[in-house]
């Protein structure tokens, strides 16, 4: 299975997707802010990083710029992952950079199609009202 990143402020919300992943049989790297996302996904080169958008410090956008800055890590499928559901942020964030976008709360089979989905080198750039 892949190497997958999960990157959230939100010790409850960083649990919850790292359980569902590992219960998939994905090896899951935790990150709960910018500055740990960008150590790990240096040194651990993982498959897909699944990032949370709004975390203090190091933001999920700015953690995204960072992240494509470097060459080690400019490749990377980064996927925001995020509460923000209002009309425009999934076509803003994109526009940032992200390869998809999956909202919060997670929904359990809906995540783990995308994250397969994601995987299989598709994205969610497309679906529009999909609940991740």
């Amino acid at each position: 299975m892949a190497k997958i990143l999960v990157v959230d402020d939100d010790p409850g919300n960083l649990k919850l997707a790292a359980t569902v992943l590992q219960h998939a049989g994905h090896e899951v790297l935790a990150a709960a802010n910018g500055e740990e996302a960008l150590a790990a996904a240096q040194a651990h080169t993982p498959d897909l990083v699944l990032m949370d958008v709004q975390m203090p410090g190091i933001d999920g956008i700015a953690a995204l710029r960072r992240l494509r800055a470097d060459p080690r890590t400019a490749t990377l499928k980064v996927v925001a992952l995020t509460a923000l559901a209002m009309k425009g942020d999934r076509e803003r964030l994109i526009a940032q950079g992200f390869d998809g976008y999956l909202e919060k709360p997670i929904r359990y089979k809906e995540f783990l199609a995308s994250v397969a989905a994601l995987l299989a080198g598709g994205n969610t750039k497309g679906k529009t009202g999909a609940r991740s």
